[in-house]
């Protein structure tokens, strides 16, 4: 293992010091610094933040490997300053075995780039009639410890509460996408007066409150650990909060897209905007910002999902739902966020380090920037601006919403315990 020393680095954002790296992890800080034989990298006085945890992409892999590999999202992921991922079980396969786990988890060994945590399905097919095995999934050499049937919802309430109660006594989390399908047949777009004026089905807010209300009910009565994926409307907050006062072991997550983007991006039926759930109004994309300053939204995770031109460059009702989001993640919450003063650089840490780590149980990960933790960084430039660019990213799609956008912040660097996977925009083999 290559040993490094990182100069003039300001761990979030403070005072600039030295880092030495030995064996993957930090073995001095200071100022000054010297070591002969080891790689170096100047930081130029930049942010030195803990590695990127998200807890929600989507790689593709196996099945769809038109829109996403597990390797071209690994290289994604390291560009985005993230040192690890939860690979969403919605391929094909469905991962609701460990064959189909321990494959991804291997896939992920051999690129090499992030660690890969495959999510395991909550049902066999994602078809929300039967538990798939939990326990040998746990017990597999994947070791998966977040399951959920994310781009369907646990719509029965005892399949829910069995999962639950599994859950709890396996030590992992159910993530759930809250969306009550009985409410979204047909829907095309936030419900509201821009999906009435564009003639597309309304998809109410409603179906995703009421699930996240139910399900915090069920994760009570179980004591067992609730994840919510990608809330989007302001009601589910309160319901949020409410669970969180009463000690209910429930954690959400909230997109770059909901942070930044509303519904009035529709007007041109680019398919480009089409997601899961719906892009909606500015007053809910303000309560995700405050809701996720106040901690009742706990991280933010990309819910990046690719998708190949065929399946977006249609017609909008044809289009599948969903957005890149790996590589443009930390800029979007430093334009959200850290611009307006609602989190500061250990806020970021927190949420797109610190708790994911926590929440999806990965000790290694999301640990503090000190002597004997592990050298697992992403060093930021605050102060770049870029242009995105779908064609010039790393995912082999190219289905962003923010085309042509300047975004704030740039990283310079990713660093998995202690060896350099990205550096000045591209990976390193």
């Amino acid at each position: 293992m290559t040993d490094l020393l990182i100069t003039n680095a300001k761990p979030y954002g403070e005072e600039a010091v030295d880092l030495l790296v030995r064996d993957g992890v930090v073995a001095e800080i200071g100022t000054g610094l010297t070591a002969e034989g080891v790689e170096t990298l100047d930081a130029g006085g930049h942010v030195l933040l803990p590695g990127l945890v998200d807890l929600h992409v989507h790689l593709r892999e196996p099945g769809g490997e038109e829109s996403e590999t597990i390797e071209t999202g690994s290289h994604a992921a390291a560009l985005g300053g993230f040192t690890a991922v939860f690979a969403m079980p919605n391929t094909d396969p469905v991962a609701d075995t460990a064959v189909v786990v321990e494959h991804v988890r291997r896939r992920g060994e051999e690129v090499g780039l992030v660690d890969v945590h495959p999510v395991g399905a909550v049902t066999t097919g994602l078809r929300g009639e039967k538990l798939a095995e939990l326990g040998t999934m746990v017990a597999s050499a994947a070791q998966v410890r977040m399951f959920s049937d994310d781009g369907r919802c646990v719509n029965d309430p005892l399949i829910m509460r069995r999962a639950l109660e599994y859950a709890g006594a396996l030590d992992v989390v159910i993530a759930q996408h809250a969306e009550d399908h009985r409410l979204t047949g047909g829907a095309q777009a936030h419900e509201g007066a821009i999906a009435s004026r564009l003639g597309l089905a309304g998809w109410p807010a409603t179906a995703e409150e009421t699930v996240i209300a139910r399900d915090v009910a069920l994760a009570r009565e179980a004591g067992a650990a609730l994840h919510v994926c990608h809330v989007s409307s302001l009601h589910s907050i309160a319901v949020l909060r409410a669970a969180k006062a009463q000690g209910v072991r429930v954690s959400a997550e909230v997109t770059p897209h909901h942070l930044l983007l509303t519904d009035g991006r529709l007007t041109g039926y680019d398919p480009v905007n089409k997601v899961n759930p719906p892009l909606r109004t500015g007053a809910d994309t303000q309560a995700m910002r405050e809701a996720l300053a106040e901690g009742v939204i706990d991280v933010v995770a990309t819910d990046h999902a690719p998708h190949a031109s065929q399946y977006k460059d249609t017609e909008w009702a044809a289009a599948k739902p969903g957005m890149l989001g790996l590589q443009t993640a930390l800029s979007v919450v430093i334009h959200t966020m850290v611009e307006p003063g609602l989190l500061d650089w250990h806020g970021v840490a927190r949420v797109m380090s610190e708790r994911p780590a926590e929440i999806g149980n990965l000790p290694d990960q999301g640990r503090p920037i000190a002597v004997g933790e592990p050298a697992t960084f992403a060093l930021v430039d605050p102060d770049a601006q870029w242009t995105v660019r779908g064609a010039a990213l790393a995912s082999r799609a190219a289905n962003t919403p923010y085309e042509g956008m300047r975004l704030p912040g740039a990283v310079v660097a990713t660093v998995l315990r202690g060896r350099m996977t990205a550096r000045d925009g591209k990976v390193v083999a």
